[in-house]
């Protein structure tokens, strides 16, 4: 799921992003899909969790705001349902019996409209098993290249604010304020492996950060990234492989119905 100026790349993400979706994996054993229950996958991406997910579901559904994720998503897997979609903006005619969100609610800036129609799309007594970039992640990548592009004069790029990455606390207490009870939540440490031992921080650039160089001359382009690369060798390199900084939250929360029958 991205934003509206945030264009995907299917191929590169397949390509050297797969991690993302191979990380993904785990959290859909903790999601548990039921024969019986119809699961929203909430920015899904190429499908490729979607497609695990319906192996044990009723009936899934893949949503991702990308037009061009989506299409890659259909001509993999033609037997599910995907749609183009906004994360903050959605609503089904019939609910949820759980909504899977992985690597997403950080592109996601109207995050209590997220939220709330996460908990309008859910069945009593529905889950959320959402997992997504924390308070801190990427820090020590895009500070380098706010600087690096600072250092040029392009200060406006500098500053942009591409992602929502909120503590533990901060996510929790929304959740709670829609209506959600938080059963389980974690904010970790999660350093990355990526997938090019020659150009992976400039891979990473190229496929999640290209909005920072939105009126950048296309020779600076490859000098920044060239440069932020270099000057991350001593915190990114490790034993000949690239990793990012990545800290994530994962969060399990219900859709209670309260029983207003007991004090």
């Amino acid at each position: 799921m991205n934003d509206t100026t945030t264009k995907w790349k299917p191929d590169l993400y397949n390509e050297k992003h797969a991690f993302v979706y191979h990380y993904g994996e785990h959290l859909i054993k903790l999601l548990d899909p039921k024969k019986d229950e119809r699961i929203l996958d909430l920015g899904c991406g190429s499908g490729q969790l979607t497609f695990q997910i319906n192996e044990f579901a009723k009936e899934t559904i893949g949503i991702d705001q990308s037009a061009e994720m989506i299409s890659d998503a259909k001509s993999k897997f033609p037997s599910i349902e995907f749609q183009v979609g906004n994360a903050s903006h959605f609503k089904f005619n019939k609910k949820f019996d759980s909504i899977f969100s992985n690597a997403t609610l950080h592109w996601v800036k109207e995050h209590k409209n997220a939220i709330q129609c996460m908990y309008e799309n859910l069945n009593p007594n529905g889950k959320i098993v959402v997992e997504f970039g924390g308070k801190g992640n990427v820090q020590t990548i895009v500070n380098q290249l706010r600087s690096s592009l600072a250092d040029r004069g392009y200060t406006q790029q500098s500053h942009l604010d591409v992602w929502y990455f909120p503590s533990i606390g901060e996510y929790t207490t929304e959740l709670e304020a829609a209506g959600f009870r938080v059963v389980q939540a974690t904010h970790y440490d999660r350093p990355t492996e990526l997938a090019d031992e020659h150009s992976g921080i400039k891979d990473w650039i190229s496929m999640f950060a290209e909005r920072f160089f939105i009126g950048v001359p296309e020779h600076h382009i490859e000098d920044i990234k060239n440069e932020v690369q270099e000057k991350m060798k001593d915190q990114c390199l490790i034993n000949g492989k690239w990793y990012a900084d990545y800290k994530r939250i994962r969060i399990v929360a219900l859709k209670e119905i309260s029983d207003t029958s007991n004090p």
